[in-house]
């Protein structure tokens, strides 16, 4: 049963009929921060996401400084493809090589393409994720939800909380531990802005930043710094295949 907080965010982000009744998304992004300096990575300007919204399946152009490589998460697992759809290269059970050894210095495209394509899954789809039956979701009061997880989901972490305006149902915060960068990065994903196209709100802006002791956002690092520019729901498979 959904509790007061899920009902108002679900109605909030466009109702349940539109959720279950849209199998992809489509989104353009623009991302940055020091996270991608850390890692040796090329920020995002403008990069093209389509995603299956029922199953973490998602593909990222470009993910890197190749325009034609295309960094694909087929749940666990993640490749990258050319244009065509041809494999160039996979890595089975991505999640098991962070954070060790060269990966806390350097991620290379696949490494991207698990991290980027699940992490925007998981933010894009969050009102769907409200409906998943194997997401454990406690209303710990009026506005702040935790959710726990399951090991099948790629995530950031198994325990996250998401801060809800319930006067708007808007996210306004969703706090977790990237634990793919370490079991110390504890991260604030703050909501700034929100936008809507198609009659569909959205969260058009968001700043990452470390969390303070007691779990809000602080003014700097900015690690990720995130822009969506186009973002919307559809039934037309053959977008998820262009």
């Amino acid at each position: 049963m959904l509790s007061l907080t899920a009902k108002k965010t679900i109605e909030a982000n466009g109702g349940i009929e539109i959720w279950q009744n849209s199998k992809y998304l489509e989104a353009e992004v623009s991302v940055r921060g020091l996270l991608f300096t850390l890692k040796r990575r090329p920020f995002f300007e403008h990069a093209n996401i389509k995603m299956e919204i029922g199953r973490p399946f998602s593909k990222l152009t470009p993910i890197g400084k190749n325009k034609n490589i295309v960094g694909v998460l087929d749940g666990m697992d993640v490749r990258l493809e050319d244009k065509e759809g041809l494999i160039i290269s996979e890595r089975k059970n991505a999640r098991k090589y962070f954070p060790y050894r060269r990966r806390l210095f350097y991620w290379d495209d696949l490494d991207m393409s698990y991290f980027a394509n699940y992490a925007f899954w998981n933010y894009f789809t969050f009102p769907n994720l409200l409906l998943n039956k194997n997401i454990i979701w406690n209303e710990k009061e009026p506005g702040l939800l935790e959710a726990n997880i399951p090991e099948s989901i790629p995530t950031h972490s198994n325990i996250q909380e998401f801060r809800i305006d319930m006067s708007t149902g808007k996210l306004l915060q969703q706090n977790y531990t990237a634990m793919v960068v370490s079991k110390l990065a504890t991260a604030a994903n703050l909501v700034l802005d929100y936008s809507e196209e198609n009659g569909l709100i959205f969260p058009s802006k968001r700043l990452i930043t470390p969390q303070s002791k007691n779990g809000n956002a602080t003014k700097w690092p900015v690690l990720v710094d995130i822009e969506v520019h186009k973002f919307k729901l559809t039934n037309d498979e053959i977008m998820l295949n262009k």
